[in-house]
């Protein structure tokens, strides 16, 4: 399955852990990648993401002819060194505005091909998205 998303990630106990960042055009998934590329993480794939499961695990890669590319609007479609894959740990929703983030939201889950993931709201333009990403994956149960 092809999702209109992007898909960055963090090695975290030795494997490559992801968020998957979804939204509509325009929402700014892409300007978020960037910042979290800068925080530390890798790409796997930017605008388009192959998602399948395998053993009870969600993963997702770049389809081959956007593997290593990412859009930085007002600048174009630039090369990213770029990992293969990662399993995707959590799936962040990218809203429109910064009150459109609930303070503390109760867990939420969607199943994507079988498989249960956490679910996050996020303003991708807040300075602290890619520090809230990372804090996602390290710290809300997404580990081994």
């Amino acid at each position: 399955m092809i999702r209109h998303a992007g898909l960055v990630a963090r090695r975290i106990c030795g494997l490559w852990r992801g968020a998957l960042i979804e939204g509509p055009s325009g929402a700014g998934k892409s300007d978020l990648a960037l910042r979290t590329l800068e925080a530390g993480f890798r790409l796997v794939a930017d605008d388009r993401v192959v998602v399948f499961a395998s053993g009870g695990r969600l993963y997702g890669r770049a389809p081959d002819p956007l593997s290593g590319l990412i859009e930085a609007r007002g600048l174009g479609v630039v090369p990213e060194p770029a990992i293969a894959l990662s399993e995707i740990a959590v799936l962040v929703r990218c809203v429109e505005a910064a009150d459109r983030v609930e303070r503390m939201p109760e867990p939420r889950l969607e199943t994507v091909m079988g498989v249960s993931i956490p679910v996050f709201d996020l303003w991708p333009f807040e300075p602290a998205a890619p520090a809230k990403i990372g804090r996602m994956l390290e710290h809300l149960g997404v580990g081994p």
